[in-house]
């Protein structure tokens, strides 16, 4: 497969003051093919968001660069930027319940990008809005009413009809079902799932439950501390974890069976996420690994093939 988009040592910094700098993202490489689905995953403040968020421009990137299509793009987007891309490239968020204007109606978030992006009439936005609306589980007859008369399900499903209306070929999807009841969950991914296969779309899939992204994701790249730790098909990274941390957090995701959970032992991760504003020397996960070495907390482990080259690991048990 083609390669779509791709990060080259693409970092994210925030400016603290008093001399102090956070490290969101550091030096991330991270390619995604055209209609491939990659999952990212790691926990929470371990950067994901803000990879997703530098790698569509939302902010600018620190170092680094973003290829799409093969054209790098520029460091720190100008309004003619956005307006550009964002035909091609666009974001489901996490909250549906603050990424909607509650003083907009439905119709009009959902028309939004045609009336900056097209040359439309009312009348075909209107009409493609109703379409959108049907496409996504909803009726075509909600689009003048309010964000508020939805449920959380529903109104993320106006979210996604946002972002795909205008039929872009990269989405990044940032945690699209963490905020709704499990038994929603289900429903918007698989709704995801049929919009990817009828649309030929491109996702970065960011997440915490490891299990729902090996269902949705071609390939899984696990993210600590603001760097990659591990990269692999979605099928390889949850049953055969190379990493140590992968492998806690694959034990930590919570099973299905209740039997099976109440059984097996605990493998919660000890300890707690070093600060991204004092990075330790050395591996990131060392002061919480279970199989670290001395090396671990003087050298930083570079990410190399193991097996093949779909397969990376940062970890010195492999170097």
């Amino acid at each position: 497969m083609s390669e779509l988009i791709a990060a080259e040592g693409l970092s994210r910094h925030f400016e603290l003051g008093g001399g102090q700098r956070l490290h969101a993202v550091d030096d991330v490489n991270l390619a995604v093919a055209a209609r491939e689905i990659v999952g990212l995953v790691g926990e929470s403040g371990s950067g994901k968001s803000t990879f997703g968020k530098t790698l569509l421009g939302l902010y600018p990137k620190t170092s680094g660069k973003v290829r799409y299509r093969g054209e790098t793009l520029p460091d720190r987007y100008r309004p003619a930027d956005f307006r550009r891309l964002a035909k091609n490239m666009q974001m489901i968020f996490q909250d549906p319940y603050s990424s909607l204007n509650p003083r907009m109606t439905v119709g009009e978030i959902i028309g939004e990008g045609l009336r900056l992006h097209s040359d439309l009439s009312s009348r075909q936005i209107n009409s493609r809005v109703a379409d959108w609306l049907d496409q996504v589980g909803l009726s075509g007859d909600h689009g003048s009413r309010y964000p508020h008369e939805f449920s959380g399900g529903q109104r993320q499903r106006i979210g996604i009809a946002r972002a795909l209306i205008l039929e872009p070929e990269f989405v990044v999807c940032d945690e699209p079902v963490s905020a709704l009841d499990v038994s929603v969950q289900a429903q918007v991914i698989n709704l995801l799932g049929g919009l990817k296969e009828s649309l030929g779309l491109t996702m970065l899939f960011i997440a915490h439950d490891l299990s729902m992204v090996r269902h949705v994701s071609d390939r899984m790249a696990v993210m600590y501390l603001g760097s990659l730790v591990e990269i692999g098909s979605a099928d390889a990274v949850y049953f055969e974890p190379k990493h140590p941390y992968t492998e806690l957090l694959v034990a930590s995701n919570p099973e299905p069976d209740p039997a099976v959970e109440r059984n097996r032992e605990s493998a919660a991760i000890r300890g707690e996420i070093p600060s991204p504003v004092n990075i330790p020397a050395g591996c990131r996960f060392a002061s919480r690994c279970p199989k670290v070495m001395p090396v671990c907390r003087e050298v930083t482990p570079e990410l190399i093939p193991v097996q093949d080259a779909t397969r990376q690991v940062a970890c010195h048990l492999y170097s």
